[in-house]
């Protein structure tokens, strides 16, 4: 083996090394200064490092033993004095576990009750584009915010995209890649895009396919 080989698997295993401890020590724990900023951070809650970006923490609550993965998005408005008209603007509830490189971008309301897990790279939005005025480039027109609500209990699979005007219930199964939006019952499975309800649960009788 040669010497420069060598000494290249040294680095890499001091650089990992390092790596591994640098985003332990950066884990955001309820006892850290950061934490004050927020809204609410829970006893036993945790933000993972590498942390993605968050900023306008005092309109953010993140409920008590709730895990925030790395590189997680978290943000109230545009930019971090923003006066927002809620708060907080997003709320976390106890016991979730957000997966890394997910997105929670409030406006206006974003609600996620307890127990919640999500997948990786999960997108939840109360504000989305408006296109009205044919004359005017879509990102240059006044966006419209409508509330969200995710209910207790409920899974989101990998890359799951929650559109403004959404309302989950309780224990709702979404499927990997779905797009979301729309009004849904408790004990439901969606799927697709636009998702729909592929399995609900009838008292007796258990899962059944369709909607209810």
């Amino acid at each position: 083996m040669s010497l420069r080989l060598r000494f290249r698997r040294f680095l890499g295993a001091r650089v990992r090394s390092w790596r591994r401890y640098l985003n332990e020590v950066a884990i955001v724990g309820p006892g850290d200064d950061y934490a004050r900023e927020f809204y609410y951070f829970g006893a036993g809650a945790a933000l993972m490092a590498p942390q993605g970006v968050i900023y306008n923490e005092r309109y953010l609550s993140i409920g008590d033993d709730t895990l925030i993965g790395p590189n997680v998005c978290l943000t109230a408005g545009v930019s971090g004095d923003q006066v927002m008209l809620a708060t907080p603007t997003v709320s976390i509830g106890r016991h979730c576990i957000i997966g890394r490189g997910s997105h929670i971008i409030g406006h206006w309301s974003i609600e996620l009750g307890d127990e919640i897990q999500t997948g990786p790279y999960v997108y939840i939005t109360d504000q989305n584009h408006s296109y009205e005025a044919i004359d005017q480039p879509v990102g240059w027109q006044s966006p419209s915010e409508v509330a969200v609500k995710i209910g207790s209990g409920s899974w989101l699979g990998a890359n799951v995209v929650v559109l403004p005007g959404t309302t989950l219930g309780r224990n709702t199964t979404v499927a990997a890649g779905a797009i979301v939006r729309g009004t849904f019952p408790d004990f439901v499975v969606l799927g697709g895009v636009p998702a729909k309800v592929l399995k609900h649960y009838e008292p007796g009788e258990g899962w059944v396919a369709g909607p209810g």
